[in-house]
């Protein structure tokens, strides 16, 4: 009986009272593969077009919020995502998603955000964001180049 005691009591231990990992501030314990979004809407707006975008229920996501609204010069990279090094870390819980789906908005390594405009497979790791709910003119507004791109709390 003293064991689960225990165990339960260790398991508690393992977490900061932030939601952090013991050890690196910025590895979260965000559940990462929650597919399901949470309702919290953000606005992406590109040139003309404007495109809402569902926050993912967790750390990362929230810490990204707080820093909206964002206006990016969003760099092009491998003809299917945009790419931008934020100015400060943000919590991670990078897993690897396996496919890429056209909308996705994540964070790679700590800093830079990512906007996919196009469905590929990965072996690469990210933190979910959130991503876009109609993709409906993605690609088109996005263009070939870098681009500008604003993010706003809907």
């Amino acid at each position: 009986m003293i064991f689960p005691l225990l165990f339960f009591s260790a398991s508690f231990a393992s977490c900061d009272k932030d939601g952090s990992a013991p050890g690196n501030p910025n590895v979260a314990n965000n559940n990462n593969n929650n597919p399901n979004p949470t309702g919290r809407q953000m606005r992406i707006k590109i040139g003309t077009r404007t495109f809402t975008a569902i926050l993912y229920g967790n750390a990362t996501a929230t810490a990204f919020k707080a820093l909206l609204p964002l206006t990016l010069n969003m760099s092009e990279l491998n003809g299917n995502e945009k790419f931008f090094d934020l100015a400060a870390s943000l919590l991670v819980n990078a897993a690897n998603p396996g496919t890429i789906q056209t909308g996705d908005l994540m964070l790679y390594g700590s800093k830079t955000l990512v906007l996919f405009y196009k469905s590929f497979p990965t072996s690469y790791n990210y933190t979910k964001l959130g991503r876009i709910q109609d993709v409906a003119g993605l690609t088109a507004a996005l263009g070939s180049g870098n681009v500008k791109i604003t993010f706003e709390v809907e």
